[in-house]
């Protein structure tokens, strides 16, 4: 691992042990549809064995047992992995949490569905990751990641991107206050939003950041400014990393035009 990666597991560890809670839509089954897209009905997470890489504070995992998934393995390097313990502890035994990174898991064959939501574009190098992944699927098992896109954030990545070329090296302190008045700038556009349809990622302010509480929007922003690592994947690049490993009836959704839902599946053959 090099030290890039690690400085991202470190960052989000600090932010993800600040900021515990999963309440409201933020780790709804609503939200979970709503990332899926028209790859996969929610409904069919039911009954299954999944791989979810990445888990944080165990909000995606929480979103696919209460999709009544049959259990889940829930991989996290990061001290979040304690929190994630705390939060998922009235699961029982339909949660197996492995503190490690994913391209050092070790499963062969054992899963249904494999997920990776908002995590690979924070890896320098996702292949080995995937490859981990895949190789934990039984054959027809599928594949789901989502990550950042490149089209429809044209405008969004000139102004963060140079943001993060300071807010990456903020102390911890220091961005959660300028997060905090950043919520107010979002709060600001979000009711613009409504009145005016032409304004940039409208779809996803009304349809995803509008519906979170206040300190889950802060969130959201930190996860945009805090890990000393991100990637905005284009259609071609996101479709490539999932073909190149062998995976099969790959398939894209672009969620509110802004970001990049990909399935696939493990052949059968």
């Amino acid at each position: 691992m090099n030290s890039t990666d690690q400085k991202t597991i470190s960052d989000f560890g600090s932010q993800w042990t600040t900021f515990t809670a999963n309440e409201g839509y933020y780790g709804s089954v609503s939200l979970l549809q709503d990332i899926f897209g028209p790859l996969l009905d929610v409904r069919q997470v039911a009954g299954k064995k999944v791989l979810d890489i990445g888990s944080g504070t165990g909000r995606i995992v929480n979103m696919l047992l209460s999709a009544d998934a049959e259990s889940v393995v829930a991989v996290e390097p990061s001290d979040a992995f304690y929190v994630l313990q705390e939060n998922l502890k009235e699961y029982g035994d339909r949660v197996l949490p492995v503190k490690n990174t994913g391209d050092a898991i070790d499963f062969h064959n054992e899963f249904e569905l494999a997920v990776s939501i908002g995590v690979l574009h924070h890896i320098t190098e996702p292949a080995p990751v995937l490859k981990r992944m895949v190789e934990a699927l039984i054959p027809g098992g599928r594949c789901l990641i989502w990550l950042y896109g490149k089209e429809g954030n044209e405008l969004y990545l000139c102004i963060f991107g140079l943001l993060r070329l300071v807010t990456t090296r903020l102390p911890d302190k220091a961005l959660f206050a300028l997060a905090e008045l950043m919520v107010l700038a979002v709060d600001l556009y979000i009711f613009f939003c409504r009145f005016i349809s032409f304004l940039p990622m409208r779809s996803y302010m009304l349809e995803h950041l509008g519906k979170l509480t206040r300190e889950n929007r802060k969130l959201t922003i930190i996860d945009q400014l805090n890990p000393a690592y991100a990637k905005y994947y284009s259609k071609q690049e996101a479709f490539g990393l999932m073909s190149s490993l062998g995976l099969v009836n790959v398939r894209l959704y672009h969620r509110h035009g802004y970001s990049w839902t990909v399935i696939g599946e493990k052949p059968v053959n």
